[in-house]
């Protein structure tokens, strides 16, 4: 079960988040929003849960628009990673919206092992196969030292369905990260696991996924948007 505490506290546009419809009392909405840009970002380094890194100039304003249109949206809760980089992007939303952050612990990003700090080019001057393993196939053939895929898909898909579960009929704003989202946007929706790099090649810093939890567990999750930049009026 996931540990949940409570904390007060520009490119193309691909598609953009429409107001809010009134969530079925028999599911729950969540808006899905990877922290904003870190100064790793250009690089494209693997930050797991362990990389305590910073925010850029640019990342601290797409918090600030973040903020701005949670006061909009007005979301029923905002939860978000222990990892210093999505409080850091959620924190304000939760602010704006009038609402207690919740920090969830298994929505924290992977750990990467050895590829943890590096790139993939990098990756590839110490070992090219297991750079190709592993973007041939991710579940079966994970980093050195790394969560298992697997693993983490259902640590993040466990924790979304929990936050579902506790606001059926409402609509949660979720700051988290880049793999381990996609790798629960895997589970919850029936997906392959080991296809995610392929299904998902990236969630966009600072935009929103959005998706519809069922209250029945059984059932898959379905895929209202991805990738949708805030728009505000």
């Amino acid at each position: 079960m996931s540990t949940t505490r409570a904390v007060r506290g520009p490119q193309p546009v691909a598609a953009t988040v429409p107001a809010v419809p009134v969530a079925s009392p028999d599911a729950s909405r969540l808006l899905l929003t990877r922290h904003a840009q870190t100064v790793w970002h250009a690089e494209n380094r693997y930050a797991g849960h362990s990389s305590d890194i910073d925010l850029t100039d640019t990342g601290r304003r797409q918090v600030e628009a973040l903020a701005a249109w949670a006061r909009i949206r007005s979301p029923d809760a905002v939860v978000c990673s222990p990892v210093r980089r999505a409080v850091e992007t959620a924190r304000p939303c939760a602010e704006a919206s009038g609402r207690a952050l919740q920090v969830v612990d298994d929505l924290r990003e992977v750990d990467f092992g050895v590829a943890e700090g590096h790139t993939l080019a990098e990756l590839r001057t110490v070992d090219a196969e297991m750079v190709h393993q592993f973007s041939d196939d991710p579940a079966r053939y994970p980093f050195p030292g790394a969560e298992p895929p697997a693993v983490a898909a259902e640590r993040c898909a466990a924790a979304l369905r929990e936050v579902a579960g506790s606001h059926l009929g409402r609509t949660v704003l979720v700051v988290a990260h880049n793999t381990v989202l996609r790798l629960g946007l895997c589970a919850l929706l029936g997906l392959p696991v080991g296809r995610y790099r392929q299904l998902f090649p990236r969630l966009d810093n600072a935009t929103v996924t959005e998706i519809s939890v069922p209250r029945d567990r059984s059932s898959p999750a379905s895929l209202l948007s991805l990738n949708a930049r805030i728009s505000l009026p």
